[in-house]
């Protein structure tokens, strides 16, 4: 290879690079339909919790009762303390193709007034699917993940750290029943994407149909059907793993996330705006108060020490500046002349919020 077709060939992985690193495989973009996770419910009983638990809660002692019949004991809910029981609540989900014995993560959460989780065992509880039947069951040591410490009551004080309330039991269940699941029918794969989009699904279906030919059909911005080449017929398997590394590049909606809690604003490259001009000052009052003073002179027996109040009053006003976008600005020129401006986050905010009721803003904005 001659030194003119190494440049040529250098030029083009330049030029091809940006492509490559926007693309996503497919099996990260979408879904096939019939292999989506389920969810589970289920109510149990956290014991050991060393007075913690419920205040003595009517359905934590009949739960506590139910559970002692069931090895041969009879008692009355009155004749029962449950300070080292919680009632909770328990949640996960089970991914599709589990087969019995796999095991899967538990969310326990208390539904009482029990103060904290820490150092509880969930004793063997059903977790049901939708349709009332029992597809998991939970058991195991609860992991809270922070404290509840203090005597609390009157003049003492507690030091907390995350929820104690909440917990996770990590493997706590193991899976009794198979969901199931089937994801080719006549021979045809259904893909549902993440995030529907017209653009999206009609690339993901070329760059499928690259590999194999009128395999692929956008049914509408969120759904595909492939039908599986001659090659793969019987071998459902092995094409949904090769389907499921085919490179596509999705299309990004212009939009603009503001979060005011965290003070976080992200935006995607595709947001743009109309000719505008941005002006943005600040005005700040400031009012102090200080407590003075008065003292009577010596030669005035008859006068009294008296409190004075003092008040202050600045005004200060911040320089705005007027910048006018000559040409239609991108994401990247508007943020560099906000910088500019030394504008802080909410200010920010507060600017593409008026950008996008004046109508100059060419994107969706999202406030959280």
């Amino acid at each position: 290879m001659n030194r003119i077709h190494k440049i040529l060939l250098t030029l083009t992985l330049a030029l091809l690079a940006p492509l490559a690193l926007s693309a996503s495989r497919v099996k990260d973009l979408a879904l096939v339909e019939g292999g989506r996770d389920n969810q589970l419910i289920g109510y149990g009983l956290v014991v050991g919790l060393a007075g913690d638990g419920d205040s003595n809660a009517t359905s934590t002692l009949r739960a506590v009762a139910n559970t002692l019949q069931r090895f041969g004991m009879t008692l009355e809910a009155s004749d029962i303390k449950a300070k080292n029981v919680a009632a909770v609540m328990l949640t996960c989900e089970i991914g599709a193709f589990l087969k019995p014995g796999a095991k899967i993560d538990v969310n326990v959460a208390s539904m009482g007034d029990a103060k904290s989780l820490q150092g509880g065992v969930l004793l063997q509880s059903p977790l049901m699917g939708a349709d009332g039947r029992v597809y998991a069951v939970a058991q195991g040591p609860v992991a809270i993940g922070g404290f509840l410490g203090g005597s609390g009551g009157g003049g003492g004080a507690t030091i907390q750290k995350n929820h104690p309330t909440v917990g996770n039991i990590s493997s706590g269940a193991i899976v009794e029943r198979e969901i199931p699941a089937t994801f080719v029918r006549d021979n045809t794969v259904r893909l549902l994407l993440h995030n529907p989009d017209f653009t999206s699904a009609a690339r993901m279906a070329e760059a499928i149909n690259a590999l194999w030919p009128l395999s692929t059909t956008p049914v509408d911005a969120a759904t595909l059907r492939v039908v599986l080449p001659p090659a793969f017929q019987g071998r459902d398997v092995a094409f949904i793993a090769e389907l499921g590394q085919v490179e596509s590049v999705p299309d990004t909606l212009a939009r603009i996330v503001i979060n005011e809690r965290t003070g976080t604003i992200v935006a995607t490259s595709t947001v743009r705006l109309s000719y505008v001009a941005i002006a943005h000052g600040s005005l700040t009052i400031t009012v102090t108060n200080q407590q003075g003073v008065s003292q009577p002179s010596a030669f005035n027996n008859s006068g009294q020490t008296t409190a004075v109040q003092s008040t202050q009053t600045a005004v200060n006003e911040g320089k705005g500046n007027l910048i006018v976008f000559a040409e239609q600005p991108t994401i990247e020129r508007l943020a560099a002349a906000l910088n500019a401006l030394g504008v802080s986050t909410r200010e920010m905010m507060a600017i593409f919020q008026t950008l996008k009721r004046s109508g100059a803003l060419q994107a969706e904005l999202v406030i959280n």
